[in-house]
C-alpha cells in the first residue's frame, strides 16, 4: 500500500517514533500512484470534511454560535482550492453572510502561527467579535515516491493528515480566558525569523503534476539557531529567559527535529513531553500539528495563572516562527 519494499526503506518507517498516523483515503482503493486529479478531488473532500469537524468541535467545546463569529481564517499548504477554504466553510458552518475571510497558503508546518496572528488582529481591531481560525492538511494528497531521494521517503514516513481550530477573541480585563476547568493562553506577542538564502530547503515542488515535498537533511543543522534567533526575538522586548518559560510548545516537525531543537534550547523530557506524544499519536500533519501540541498542554490540566509559553514552528521561507503565551 505504502509503495515500498526496500526494508532499509521500511526501517525509516519503523523508527519514526509515530504510532499513529491518520490519512483521509480509502484503504480498499487509495494508491501511491494517484493521478493528480485524483489527487485533487482527495484534498478538496478531505480539506473540507476535516475541517468542518475541527471547526464544529471549537465551536461547541467554547459555547461560541456560529452567528458569533466575525472573521474565518484557513491555513493550508497541501492543496488549493478556488473559491478558497474559507468561502466553502462560510455555508457549511452556518456562518454570517457578512462574514469576513482570509487564506493563507504555503507556509507549511509554521502555518499555524501567522494564522494565529491574523486571527488575533482582527479580535484585536473588532472588540467583541470572534474569529474562527483553521488549519488543514491532507498530507496524503502530496504522497510522492521517489525511489532516489530521501527527502521524499522522510516526509511519506511523517506526514500525516488532520485539522485544528481554535476561536480567537479579545481577552477579559483580567486577561484570561476560561471555558469549563480549562485556562486558555492570551497571546502577547508574535515573532517571525526568515533566512531567505535557505528558500529552498524546505516546501514543496511540483514534479508530474503532482507536489512532492523538498525536506532538506540540513534542516536539522539549521532548526536550532533559526530557533534561537526567533526565540531571543520573542523573550527581549519582555525582559524574559529561558528560565521564565514554563511551557514549550514545539512543533514536532520529526523525531531529529525534535532532538536538535531541545539540545540546542537545553530543554529535558519533560519540557518537550507534549510535542512528542502529538508526534507518537498524530505525526507531522503540517501546519494544525503546533495546535495540537497546544491543546495537549491546555487539556493537561498543569497551567496556573500567569505561566507562561512559547509556541514555535519551522516552516518553508525557510522561517521560524513563535508566539509568547501566558495563563
Amino acid at each position: 500500500m505504502l509503495g515500498y519494499s526496500n526494508p532499509r526503506v521500511l526501517q525509516i518507517f519503523e523508527n519514526s517514533d509515530i504510532e499513529y498516523r491518520h490519512f483521509w483515503a480509502d484503504p480498499n482503493t487509495f494508491s501511491p500512484d494517484e493521478t493528480p486529479d485524483q489527487r485533487y478531488a482527495r484534498y478538496a473532500d478531505g480539506a473540507m470534511h476535516l475541517a468542518c469537524l475541527a471547526a464544529r468541535k471549537a465551536l461547541s467545546a467554547s459555547g461560541t454560535r456560529a452567528d458569533e463569529i466575525g472573521a474565518i481564517f484557513t491555513a493550508t499548504c497541501t492543496g488549493y482550492v478556488c473559491p478558497d477554504l474559507s468561502s466553502r466553510l462560510v455555508g457549511h458552518l452556518g456562518l454570517r453572510s457578512d462574514v469576513q475571510r482570509g487564506a493563507l497558503l504555503g507556509h507549511g508546518c509554521a502555518g499555524a502561527m501567522p494564522l494565529l496572528q491574523r486571527a488575533s488582529d482582527f479580535a484585536l481591531t473588532h472588540p467583541g467579535q470572534k474569529a474562527l481560525a483553521i488549519a488543514v492538511e491532507v498530507c496524503s494528497a502530496a504522497y510522492f515516491i521517489d525511489h532516489g531521494s530521501l527527502e521524499t521517503v522522510v516526509g511519506n514516513a511523517i506526514c500525516a493528515d488532520g485539522a485544528a481550530a481554535v476561536i480567537v477573541e479579545s481577552a477579559n480585563e483580567d486577561g484570561s480566558k476560561t471555558c469549563g476547568e480549562s485556562i486558555y493562553p492570551k497571546v502577547l506577542a508574535f515573532q517571525s525569523h526568515i533566512d531567505p538564502e535557505n528558500l529552498d530547503k524546505v516546501g514543496f515542488t511540483q514534479e508530474e503534476g503532482k507536489l512532492r515535498i523538498i525536506l532538506a537533511a540540513e534542516i536539522r543543522d539549521l532548526a536550532g539557531p533559526m530557533i534561537e534567533k526567533c526565540l531571543q526575538g520573542i523573550l527581549q522586548p519582555h525582559g524574559l529567559r529561558r528560565e521564565d518559560i514554563r511551557f514549550w510548545v514545539l512543533h514536532p516537525g520529526g523525531r531529529k527535529v525534535i532532538d536538535a531543537a531541545s539540545k540546542y534550547l537545553g530543554l529535558g523530557e519533560e519540557e518537550i513531553r507534549y510535542s512528542r506524544q502529538v508526534l507518537r499519536n498524530f505525526g507531522n500533519m503540517s501546519s494544525p500539528t503546533a495546535l495540537f501540541v497546544l491543546e495537549s498542554v491546555v487539556n493537561s490540566g498543569r497551567p496556573k495563572r500567569g505561566d507562561l509559553g512559547v509556541m514555535m514552528a519551522l516552516g518553508p521561507g525557510f522561517a521560524a516562527e513563535g508566539a509568547l503565551l501566558r495563563w
